[in-house]
């Protein structure tokens, strides 16, 4: 490869951090980091930097915290940094003016298989789907979201029982090594963009607090499947005794009765679905802790109970 190239990263969430770590450690540090200003966060409205920047600092790297993606302000700054690549990953989505100032390209890493899944909440719909693979994709950008010509695709399994946290971090680690990949790819000339082919194409639009709940008339496999999309955050939900139930995880079991009705038996909390039945292993309460079945039973009957009505 050539001289290194210079690479603007740019991140927010702690699904990039293991990116820019890779590049640091491939000897492909960026000459600059882009990421969104820090904020009020938590129960205390603490400011604080995103995982991102907290990364940069560790590394040495300086930062750019631009207000907004289309101020010419932000695009001459990034195009004074006279960047060769940049790399995005969970990021804002960027106009032309921004990204066109790369020399050999800008590309995004995308969390699901290209044109699967194309959107916000690719992992999660994913999972809500019941897939058995899913992985990451590098492509270049164009001004429609995640529909550039692709550069890269790495695959992983994908288990019965994967919650969207357990796949998040296999994919964060691929993603890092194909983010690395597709670098030097770009820097070397290497690279052999392939159009995506719209006829495959899926939507995956963003998740928001009503996409959480439960439908018990669902079949077991469709309930379970929902449960570990979302899990462990922001947790699928139903309605119990005038409250919000979240539900953490379940698994398919044997069962009946009308949908959302509950047993409990022998410390198993078993709710019934619209074909089979779900045993919930882990749930919380508004405002409380999350707990395992056993624990939750300790203070609470649930025997006879109905969710979601």
């Amino acid at each position: 490869m050539p001289d290194s190239p210079r690479i603007v990263f740019m991140g927010t969430p702690e699904f990039a951090v293991p990116s820019l770590d890779a590049l640091v450690g491939a000897g492909l540090a960026p000459v600059a980091v882009v990421t969104v200003p820090d904020r009020p966060a938590g129960r205390g409205q603490k400011v604080r930097s995103s995982a991102v920047k907290q990364a940069a600092d560790r590394h040495g790297i300086p930062v750019l915290q631009p207000d907004s993606m289309k101020d010419p302000a932000f695009a001459q700054a990034v195009a004074d940094l006279a960047p060769d690549i940049l790399a995005v990953v969970a990021f804002r989505i960027l106009p032309p003016a921004v990204y066109e100032t790369a020399r050999l390209g800008a590309f995004n890493l995308h969390g699901s298989l290209l044109p699967a899944y194309r959107g916000a909440a690719p992992l999660q719909r994913a999972l809500m789907d019941g897939v058995e693979e899913t992985g990451v994709t590098t492509f270049l950008l164009q001004p429609s979201v995640d529909t550039g010509a692709i550069l890269l695709r790495r695959a992983v399994a994908v288990g019965p029982d994967d919650t969207a946290g357990d796949v998040h971090d296999r994919l964060a680690e691929i993603g890092a090594e194909a983010v690395v990949e597709t670098v030097r790819m770009l820097a070397d000339g290497t690279a052999e963009p392939q159009p995506q082919d719209d006829a495959l194409a899926s939507p995956a639009p963003k998740i928001f607090r009503e996409d959480g709940r439960l439908d018990w008339s669902q079949s077991a496999a469709r309930v379970h499947n929902h449960v570990r999309a979302l899990a462990p955050v922001p947790g699928a939900w139903t309605e119990w005794d005038g409250e919000t139930l979240k539900i953490l995880r379940t698994t398919p079991t044997d069962g009946g009765g009308a949908p959302g009705t509950v047993t409990v038996d022998a410390g198993r909390i078993v709710v019934a679905c619209g074909h089979g039945a779900v045993e919930v292993l882990a749930l919380q309460r508004q405002g409380k802790r999350r707990l395992d079945a056993e624990a939750f039973l300790n203070g609470v009957d649930l025997d006879g109970a109905r969710f979601g009505a």
